[in-house]
């Protein structure tokens, strides 16, 4: 079952997201994945009064326990692109290697035919709003994953313009068991 918006209130001047239009947390965070939840809880008590958490705020060992689940991504403007700035030792499992450095459409070719993930980033860019989902893959190689459970959080060295996306994704597999 794919968990993924709470709606609000949609504006007609509001840039289209896809699904993502309109798109909040939910408020209850509870059947969230601890590991999950633990980058969102992060990335709020780092978030400067003013603006948005930069790459700056982040001190790695607060989330070590999050390390082989991260994954960073640059983002390029004019056009947008994304690029895989870090890439934890689990999700590098699950592409079947490393990905550092390459851009996330050469390495997920299938996010041209499967436009949900593109919209999640860029209305993660464009609004600075983090985003949660559980359900189907969208993109992986591992055949054992069937329900992946991520939150996306963006981060901006000037704390408005997003530069940064750091991510975690938890797998499951047809039991519902932790990959």
């Amino acid at each position: 079952m794919l968990q993924l918006v709470v709606e609000c209130e949609a504006r007609d001047d509001m840039p289209k997201f896809g699904v993502w239009t309109g798109y909040r947390l939910p408020d209850d965070r509870s059947p969230w994945h601890p590991l999950v939840a633990r980058l969102y809880e992060y990335w709020l008590s780092i978030a400067p009064g003013d603006g948005l958490p930069g790459r700056q705020h982040l001190v790695p060992e607060d989330i070590a326990p999050l390390w082989s689940r991260l994954w960073m991504l640059d983002v390029s403007h004019g056009p947008v692109r994304y690029r895989y700035r870090l890439c934890g030792t689990e999700v590098v499992r699950a592409l079947g290697r490393e990905v550092t450095g390459n851009w996330l459409d050469e390495v997920h070719p299938e996010l041209i035919v499967n436009p949900e993930s593109c919209e999640r980033f860029r209305f993660t860019v464009t609004t600075g709003c983090p985003t949660w989902r559980r359900g189907p893959p969208l993109w992986t190689r591992n055949p054992l994953h069937q329900t992946l459970e991520s939150c996306i959080v963006p981060l901006a060295t000037d704390g408005r313009s997003v530069n940064m996306m750091l991510g975690v994704a938890v797998a499951f597999d047809s039991s519902g068991r932790m990959i």
